[in-house]
């Protein structure tokens, strides 16, 4: 199967993929998709929500389940801003690339405490010292982001347009 037009940003929480996403679909004229989002709608209740009363594995299950339904629906010209944890399931990763182009947004610890600081709606990061946890997730998630991913751009102190610049360069050269 060939690759799909789509753009499909992975990251860790905080690194710019949604609000990155919503400019290229903007800029672009792409449509864009949140699969969190989309999971929240679907199920009428929120991530958070989803975590506390059916736990991690479900709600990845769920993820998978989203990521599915974009590629049976033939989901072309979009940009898919994907949850922080989705790539972790191996099963979840095949689909990724069999979506589009994998963009990997990447930011320090420091940076992503920064972003992140008095953000309550994240379950995952909920409780205790928040660079800690930060750096034992990025440190879990580091080598699955890297090898999923078409490009790696570091998305601190850099213009959208630069960033897009990059990912166009990218694309060019090996699509």
């Amino acid at each position: 199967m060939s690759k799909r037009n789509n753009i499909i940003l992975i990251g860790f929480m905080g690194s710019g993929k949604t609000t990155f996403g919503k400019w290229i679909a903007a800029n672009k004229k792409m449509e864009f998709v949140d699969t969190d989002e989309l999971i929240e709608k679907e199920n009428g209740i929120t991530i958070s929500d989803i975590f506390a009363s059916k736990g991690e594995v479900y709600f990845r299950n769920l993820e998978t389940d989203m990521l599915n339904k974009l590629l049976e629906r033939d989901t072309q010209n979009c940009v898919i801003s994907v949850g922080g944890g989705l790539p972790v399931k191996e099963e979840n990763r095949e689909l990724l690339s069999q979506l589009g182009t994998v963009v990997y947004l990447w930011a320090d610890a420091d940076e992503l405490v920064k972003r992140l600081s008095g953000d309550n709606t994240r379950p995952l990061l909920a409780g205790g010292n928040l660079k800690e946890k930060i750096n034992t997730l990025m440190d879990a998630r580091k080598e699955i982001y890297d090898s999923v991913s078409d490009i790696k751009i570091d998305t601190k102190d850099i213009a959208f347009n630069d960033m897009f610049s990059q990912m166009e360069e990218f694309l060019q050269k090996n699509m």
